[in-house]
């Protein structure tokens, strides 16, 4: 696991590669590696976990002539070395890096094809004068890059391309319109104009002046699978014990995040099975009870006799705001990123891998929404009754104060929209109509004609699922888990310099549960049928059996308590309101609407990043890069 940067072009500078390099130490604090040579300079901070003592990079091929630099883990590295070693290569190491760079001597670009695991790299062809960079299948590691008439700049993170010369710290209007709509910026875009990121499943060559950027996978809805569903939960359990298996190779200690739902919880009981010893689990709780799953995460710690490990968060979490903005780079309103902070550092203290369930709702429909998006597209409403449905419930603000109203006006915004756009509308935390009201005239200029429901449209329309549920699936694993979810898991360990590993979210076991039936993920109200068939017996069943919780904090009360004056504050000062982005009277509004008990926390929240990261990373140009906050000792109590 590392952090890697580089600079391939003209005046292509050792000096910068090493300020980028230091600005990922967090990354990377065990090792350092550099290529400079005429036209190419490369950098990578290394947290060792495969071969500590000789695993250094870059590494070359044989020749001399390709070096690699690399970040992410190669699970099936010991299978690929008998592979090229078989082929006649000779390998000097015992790292899973020295495999990328011998299989793109022998295949090319399509090197990643052979790869299991996650991943960011960049390889140098010094014969070819060419560039590739390639990022894993669903986007568990980072890469942003940057062209300018100086050639190509990339780093695993903005904060490194932030130190390289004449980097442009303009926002992106656009890029900040879709974020309010889905609380990230999603990929291409970054939140500077002309910065992008790679795509998942993506390789970029650059050559001669000129970068293509290809995509190399997506998962196949259609294919079919075993023909009963108890048969799919057999292979299901198969395949979640070798994910597992693989993933249990390090050097340095392992645990897994237990957070008391399904996904966590089958991946350690995997892990009980596979590993010699009591398995280290860690878990986050709350003091609001409808928050809080320490109770099922203690139920799957005391089957397995885990060395279980509980913690508190208080609302005094506001402490870590500026370093967890700091960490992400822009702005990130998923506010679950702060008990994922909390418990990245706890489990550092102790191990240097975490498992976790990532992934599982996104393969077997695990979310309430799936079920609410495919409600709504059998509703026989016309469009126009639920704008009237949306009308009658704007002109009685006090009925939304009760949640059951709230939902009742999600769903109208729903059946308002057209229905390649439903799903969109679904997730958004602005509504169009939202944020044409909240923004600024000159605000409203810059992203006149720009749909950001039609983001999510255009990727149910490219998918070949052969049903809703799987094309809603499909969409979500190439937006809102690349977009959100990894973002928040790869931030909050890589703070604390620990590594993050995700059993579901193996590309075999995705390719397998989508070929699935999806009557067999979503089953009438059931979500994750057949993930559950799978855990029976296996996990405890009132962990199966539970309501879907999801990781979340409870946001609308600290926003009307201890965050009150943080968000007041920072939102309504004078410095907020001289931006020009937003009315200042919309905001305001906003801020009284939730102080009087209707719910508009995730609003209030998406504005105070957004301010927090200008403050911190456009406000004072002159200063150059923000170097990182105070670490702030972490506000934990022993359950």
């Amino acid at each position: 696991m590392c952090g890697i940067v580089g600079h391939v072009g003209p005046g292509a500078d050792g000096v910068v590669v090493r300020r980028m390099c230091d600005a990922l130490r967090h990354r990377g604090p065990d090792d350092e590696g550099y290529l400079v040579d005429e036209g190419v300079a490369l950098g990578m901070r290394r947290l060792a976990i495969i071969d500590v003592a000789s695993g250094r990079q870059p590494v070359f091929d044989e020749s001399g002539n390709a070096a690699v630099v690399f970040n992410g883990e190669i699970y099936n590295f010991a299978e690929l070395r008998r592979r090229l070693e078989a082929d006649g290569h000779s390998l000097r190491t015992r790292s899973d890096t020295e495999c990328i760079v011998h299989l793109y001597e022998q295949h090319g670009t399509r090197c990643v094809e052979h790869l299991r695991g996650m991943f960011a790299f960049a390889v140098w062809d010094s014969a070819a004068r060419r560039l590739v960079l390639a990022r894993d299948r669903v986007g568990k590691k980072p890469l942003y890059y940057h062209e300018t008439d100086q050639g190509l700049w990339f780093a695993s993170e903005l904060k490194a391309l932030l130190r390289a010369p004449g980097f442009p710290r303009d926002l992106d209007p656009v890029a900040l319109h879709h974020y309010l709509t889905f609380q990230y910026v999603p990929s291409p875009l970054t939140i500077y104009k002309g910065v992008r990121k790679l795509p998942p499943a993506s390789v970029l060559v650059y050559q001669d002046g000129r970068a293509v950027v290809s995509p190399y996978w997506r998962l196949d809805y259609r294919r079919g699978g075993p023909p009963t569903e108890e048969e799919a939960a057999e292979r299901l359990r198969e395949l979640i014990l070798e994910a597992t298996r693989l993933r249990l190779v390090s050097e340095r200690p392992v645990g897994a995040f237990l957070s008391g739902g399904l996904d966590s919880s089958v991946v350690v009981a995997a892990m009980a099975e596979l590993a010699p010893g009591p398995v280290k689990t860690f878990t986050i709780g709350f003091d609001e009870r409808r928050f809080d799953e320490r109770r099922f995460a203690r139920l799957t710690a005391e089957r397995f006799a885990t060395e279980h490990h509980e913690l508190v968060v208080t609302p005094a979490a506001a402490d870590v705001l500026p370093t967890v903005v700091w960490h992400h780079d822009e702005p990130f309103a998923d506010a679950s990123a702060l008990p994922a902070y909390y418990v990245a550092g706890i489990t550092a203290q102790h191990v240097t891998v975490a498992l976790n369930g990532d992934g599982g709702d996104e393969s077997f429909a695990g979310y309430g929404r799936y079920l609410a998006h495919v409600v709504a597209d059998r509703l026989p409403v016309p469009r126009m009754a639920g704008a009237l449905v949306r009308r009658s419930l704007d002109a009685a603000p006090a009925l939304q104060r009760r949640r059951p109203v709230r939902g009742a006006r999600r769903m109208a915004d729903v059946l308002a929209a057209p229905r390649p756009q439903r799903y969109a509308a679904l997730l958004a935390y602005f509504t169009r109509e939202q944020k044409a009201e909240l923004y600024s005239p000159g605000m409203r200029d810059c992203v006149d004609g720009v749909d950001s429901y039609e983001l999510l449209a255009d990727e149910f329309r490219r998918s070949e699922a052969p049903d809703l549920v799987g094309r809603t699936l499909d969409v979500d694993v190439r937006t809102y888990l690349p977009g959100d979810l990894l973002v928040k898991m790869d931030i909050a360990t890589m703070a604390h310099s620990l590594e993050a590993r995700s059993p579901l979210l193996d590309h075999q076991l995705m390719e397998f549960a989508a070929g699935l039936p999806s009557r067999w993920k979503l089953a009438g109200r059931q979500t994750k049928a057949v993930l559950k068939r799978a855990a029976r017996g296996w996990v405890p069943d009132a962990v199966i059996d539970r309501p879907k919780m999801g990781f979340g904090v409870p946001l609308g009360r600290w926003l009307r308590t201890d965050l009150r004056d943080l968000s007041h504050d920072a939102l309504t000062d004078a410095t907020a309101r001289g931006r020009g982005y937003f009315e200042p009277a919309v905001v305001g509004r906003l801020l009284r609407d939730h102080g009087t008990g209707i719910d508009r926390s995730a609003q209030i929240w998406a504005l105070l990043m957004f301010e927090l990261w200008h403050r911190m990373f456009l406000d004072d140009r002159a200063a150059g890069p923000p170097t990182p906050p105070r670490l702030p000792e972490l506000h934990v109590r022993d359950a």
